[in-house]
């Protein structure tokens, strides 16, 4: 596996620092948010291709992997011009991904939490998003990645599974976030569960999420460091035996404590 992170928990900063600081940790990997991790970038419109191949030559320099560029985007809103926005904002990041050398571009389905309700009712909004992007990605010849979450329209494994089917593309992929689809922690047999998972989408994983929490007494989310919280990566560990190349990107990682989610990740295989 490669271990990586995203990159802006590290804070915003020129291109070449932000390489430094992630060659200096020791990543090998990064998930990259353009306008999230860059000085001088707000917005998509302060990206051109002297930026890009700036970025590009930076991690190349360093030789770490731009696995995942991140576009953060509403793709299943029923809102058509919020959704005709993300989806043309999805078509870029697939062409600046050429340029910047990034593995796949990849986004969750939605910004909101929804209600069972919602996610049926936005569920034909996210795949008429998606049917195009696949389109988009096959005619540029590049991958895009869908990240299932259990409060958005991509709820669960078996969804994902159906929309991988019915895209029939062999440029959609999976991110996979464990933590995103455990709905209820408490009650699953994490052990059971994930090997359902890597059944039924692990020939279309292409990057790993990582974070572990556990659950306050009002039912809220705490982040904890890796391996001190709910998450059983038993099974995870196994699978990525038989994946060396996959990227494991930590989420919601604090600079103060990396050196242990580090090294627990370098113990997880």
């Amino acid at each position: 596996m490669k271990i990586g992170v995203r990159a802006h928990d590290y804070g915003k900063h020129e291109v070449e620092v932000v390489a430094d600081i992630l060659k200096k940790e020791g990543y090998e990997a990064a998930q990259i948010a353009i306008p999230r991790s860059f000085k001088g970038v707000e917005n998509f419109a302060d990206i051109n291709e002297e930026l890009l191949l700036r970025i590009n030559n930076a991690f190349v320099e360093r030789n770490i992997e731009i696995s995942v560029l991140s576009c953060y985007q509403d793709l299943g809103n029923p809102n058509e011009e919020i959704r005709r926005t993300a989806v043309e904002a999805f078509k870029k990041c697939l062409y600046y991904s050429k340029l910047v050398g990034a593995r796949l571009v990849g986004s969750e389905t939605s910004y909101a939490h929804l209600s069972k309700l919602e996610k049926h009712v936005w569920f034909p909004y996210m795949m008429d998003s998606l049917k195009r992007l696949a389109e988009e990605a096959e005619k540029q010849n590049v991958w895009m990645a869908i990240e299932p979450v259990a409060w958005h329209p991509l709820e669960d494994i078996e969804t994902t599974r159906e929309v991988l089917d019915a895209l029939n593309s062999k440029h959609v992929k999976v991110i996979f976030d464990l933590a995103n689809v455990l709905e209820r922690p408490t009650e699953m047999n994490q052990s059971a569960y994930w090997k359902k998972c890597f059944s039924l989408i692990g020939d279309d994983i292409e990057a790993i999420h990582l974070k572990d929490f556990i659950i306050g007494e009002n039912g809220e989310y705490i982040p904890k460091l890796l391996g001190e919280g709910i998450m059983d990566y038993h099974v995870l560990a196994e699978w990525l035996k038989t994946h060396p190349d996959i990227p494991v990107l930590r989420e919601e990682m604090d600079p103060a404590t990396a050196a242990a989610d580090l090294a627990f990740m370098r113990k997880l295989v």
